[in-house]
């Protein structure tokens, strides 16, 4: 006969593994929603498209390659939105500022360039991209100081600029479609092959990431040891480590695993003397460009939001104006700053879409504000100020970008995919909301 000893009355109930992982290993929570509303998405659609061909169209590697180009630029908008959101404020005039900018560095590269420095200068491309970041800093700059110097709400403020710099923009070109751009600016765009940076580059770049995740890991640990914090069980910074090395190689073998399209591959093979085979070639693409450059900016903008003086004036501000005011930081200077980022990545994001569509156009950008407002949003940057997270918002900027590509995959109209952001937006609010009370609560 067997007997269980009582518990004693005052013993702490034994914490479920789940929860305890969490903690462990400090995972956000709504980082664990969106991945798993993420997955949600891309295994539904996958099997709805299934059973309508006989053949899953999503988790392709060409398909996954397509919606991570297709995500670059709102992804790079908004890591700045972010902080936008975070100081109280809003921007609604980052898609006309992609118009804008996409018009001059066209015009430059068709009309003004050339004639100074030939056909196809080595230089033409790094001007082009300085000329972007210029004017977008110059733009978002001047936006910043009417919020804060003259007192204009930012709504209004750019509000009217989304209406005045796309107008701008269809001034510089009169409405026309100025193209073909310099084929060294189009490696920005991710057009194969160019465009990406082949396999033993893609690669070289994970390991490189997975080393980088467990020397951030092992200095932190560091840290937090030299300031008597406390530390993470080892098992959770190997769990941790082990799952951040997992997603890059595996990311990278996905990427890899697509190949150039067959005509792309016979020019690349004629242009490199590659003898071709029978049965074709299969050279895998690799990490596209503008991939890479919306990683190097959710990279930047975290060390810039974490690990400066700028980034904890931009949380603080955004918790408490007032309070960060009597504690003698720069508020005006600050909203300038943050205003005049949030336009230069506007002006990178410019670049990116005018080099995938070789092409400069008064129409680029369009409803991109709103794309980047919610992947801020759905990637839980709160709209009360004082919170957001920058990989948040890319994750964001994924699960739209998931939605839109999965609806057209299944052939449903514009007007249906704007309805459904719609939905998730307003459904990502509510759910934050609710989050956010009950966290008050407990």
């Amino acid at each position: 006969m067997t007997s269980t000893a009582p518990v004693a009355s005052g013993a702490a109930p034994e914490e479920p593994l789940l929860r305890r992982l969490m903690r462990a290993t400090e995972v956000d929570t709504r980082m664990i929603g969106m991945v798993a509303a993420i997955t949600l998405i891309w295994v539904g659609f996958h099997v709805y498209t299934y059973l309508q061909s006989g053949e899953g169209l999503f988790l392709t590697p060409r398909n996954l390659w397509n919606l991570t180009v297709q995500t670059s630029s709102v992804a790079v908008m908004a890591t700045g939105m972010v902080l936008v959101i975070v100081m109280r404020h809003i921007d609604l005039s980052v898609g006309a500022i992609i118009a804008l900018v996409s018009t001059i560095v066209g015009v430059a590269q068709v009309d003004f360039l050339p004639t100074y420095l030939g056909l196809d200068n080595p230089a033409t491309w790094i001007i082009s991209i300085a000329l972007a970041l210029a004017v977008g800093c110059t733009v978002g700059a001047l936006q910043g100081a009417l919020v804060a110097y003259v007192g204009i709400p930012a709504f209004i403020v750019t509000l009217g600029g989304q209406l005045f710099w796309r107008g701008a923009a269809w001034w510089v070109t009169t409405g026309a479609t100025i193209a073909p751009l310099d084929s060294r600016f189009a490696r920005m765009g991710g057009g194969p092959p160019s465009g990406s940076i082949g396999e033993w580059g893609s690669w070289a770049l994970a390991l490189f990431i997975c080393a980088g995740i467990v020397a951030s890991l092992y200095f932190g640990r560091r840290r937090r040891a030299r300031y008597n914090f406390p530390l993470r069980p080892m098992w959770a910074e190997i769990t941790v480590a082990v799952i951040g090395c997992f997603v890059t190689l595996g990311a990278t073998a996905i990427v890899n695993a697509y190949p150039l399209p067959e005509r792309v591959a016979e020019r690349y093979a004629e242009a490199h003397n590659i003898p071709v085979p029978p049965g074709g070639l299969d050279i895998p693409t690799g990490y596209a460009i503008p991939v890479l450059i919306a990683l190097a900016a959710g990279l930047v903008i975290t060390f810039v939001a974490r690990r400066t003086r700028f980034g904890r004036y931009v949380y603080a501000i955004g918790g408490n104006p007032e309070a960060a005011l009597l504690a003698g930081i720069n508020v005006r200077r600050i909203t300038v700053m943050v205003f005049a980022l949030m336009g230069t990545l506007a002006g990178i994001s410019a670049c990116i879409d005018s080099a995938r569509l070789d092409s400069a156009t008064n129409a680029l950008g369009t409803l991109d504000e709103l794309y980047v407002i919610a992947a801020a949003v759905i990637g839980g940057t709160s709209l009360s100020g004082g919170v957001g997270t920058i990989y948040g918002a890319l994750i964001g900027a994924l699960v739209i970008q998931s939605l839109q590509s999965g609806m057209v995959l299944l052939g449903f109209d514009s007007a249906f995919q704007q309805m459904v952001v719609g939905l998730v937006l307003v459904a990502a609010v509510g759910i934050d909301t609710s989050y956010r009370r009950g966290t008050a609560k407990g």
